[in-house]
């Protein structure tokens, strides 16, 4: 089984966190648990990059939703990175499209978070 998981504030509030490989039962919850980390830290903001995974199920699903149920009360957000055609896919077919915001890199989500190229570096 392939997995990992990278989590790095990147400013102020807001967090990457970059998952490598497959995403379902078996290592969702350790997906679940850096999510919660961030927020428990402060982040209002979540980029949550796909750029490297192949595959998601509905636990993955779950734990994004359950993300953007904590994080929107405060104002925050929940947004993709991902190109891969096949998890677009799912999120187009479940309707989650219409709730993460879906980006093509993670230079654009962080743009769209107000994050400057300065502050990346």
């Amino acid at each position: 089984m392939n997995f990992d998981i990278k989590a790095e504030q990147v400013a102020a509030g807001i967090w990457v966190i970059a998952l490598t490989g497959e995403v379902d039962l078996y290592t969702a919850p350790e997906f679940k648990q850096q999510l919660l980390d961030a927020i428990g830290q402060g982040a209002t903001y979540v980029v949550v990059d796909l750029t490297d995974t192949t595959f998601i199920d509905s636990t993955t699903l779950g734990v994004l939703v359950g993300g953007v149920k904590r994080l929107r009360p405060e104002g925050g957000q929940l947004t993709i990175v991902c190109t891969d055609r096949n998890i677009t896919k799912i999120f187009e077919i479940t309707g989650l499209n219409r709730v993460f915001p879906i980006h093509a890199s993670r230079a654009e989500a962080l743009e769209s978070a107000g994050v400057t190229e300065a502050q990346r570096s």
